[in-house]
């Protein structure tokens, strides 16, 4: 099989930073979070935090034990196109990546009932581990852009993909989604956490806007939504590390696609850990 090589070298290196890096602005927004927090320990675990992700970066090495399942975002503008050698590149990119990282051997190996039971064990080599389906996005800007998203387990096991009557107000969709957030992150653990949260018209598309929501999260740049789910979920004091104060939730990302006439509103609820969105991106073209 051929590959256009240096498409797979900037995906295996874009893998790597995501797995290893925090971007600047979310070592601001630890750094406002440490100045303002008044718990101790909470403290101490912020500090901690950020220690470990500079420590990660300087030695390109993962974040974290779980070093996570890669999501990929592909952003088409015009003029541009995909090819099969091109999804091929990117996805030798993704393995070769996972052996530099190194990811841990996650892939769960036989098929059908095997795979669910993990009977057979794991595959030893970290390459071998199957990226998600791709998601692809039109864009009007003049771009080939990969975003690489790395998905640990315990967002997984503390999210939630259900349907919020909204009752012709947009406020009852939020406090639910407040319940929701301070519910999974009491039991989260890795904490502070970013709430990643999409809204669509099914669970395909919830889910699909909540990915999105977290590449274009700002930690910088809130809506009146985003600012309102922080504040009250963080007043629910379970803190950094669950060790209480003022950080449970470092930042919100809401993306609201479009919706049907119906009662009810589909919601995709990520509470990203304390490591998450581990996030890169690079032009391909």
């Amino acid at each position: 099989m051929e590959y256009d090589v240096n498409i797979v070298n900037k995906v295996a290196e874009t893998l790597v930073r995501a797995g290893s890096t925090f971007d600047e602005g979310r070592k601001g927004a630890y750094k406002r979070a440490i100045e303002k927090e008044t718990n101790e320990n909470a403290k101490w675990a912020l500090e901690t935090i950020l220690e470990n992700a500079e420590i990660a970066e300087r030695n390109q090495s993962p974040l974290c034990d779980d070093t996570g399942i890669p999501h990929l975002l592909l952003e088409i503008g015009e003029g541009h196109s995909v090819s099969g050698e091109m999804m091929d590149s990117i996805y030798e990119g993704v393995r070769q990546g996972l052996r530099k990282l190194p990811g841990r051997p996650m892939k769960v190996l036989g098929d059908g009932k095997d795979r669910l039971a993990q009977s057979l064990g794991m595959d030893e080599d970290p390459g071998a581990l199957d990226a998600a389906p791709i998601l692809i996005r039109r864009t009007t800007d003049d771009v080939l852009r990969l975003h690489v998203l790395m998905f640990g387990g315990g967002p997984a096991l503390r999210g939630k993909t259900l349907r919020i009557f909204h009752k012709h107000n947009a406020q009852n969709v939020i406090d639910e989604l407040v319940d929701w957030a301070v519910d999974a992150t009491n039991l989260l653990g890795c904490t502070p956490c970013v709430l990643a949260i999409g809204i669509g018209r099914s669970q395909f598309e919830a889910t699909s806007m909540m990915l999105q929501a977290m590449v274009d999260g700002s930690f910088d740049n809130k809506t009146d939504i985003e600012e309102e789910i922080t504040r009250r979920v963080n007043e629910a004091g379970v803190g950094a590390s669950s060790f209480g104060g003022n950080t449970t939730v470092l930042s919100t990302f809401v993306k609201i696609g479009p919706q049907r006439a119906s009662g009810y509103r589909v919601v995709c609820m990520r509470p990203c850990c304390c490591f998450e969105p581990r996030l890169a991106s690079i032009d391909l073209e």
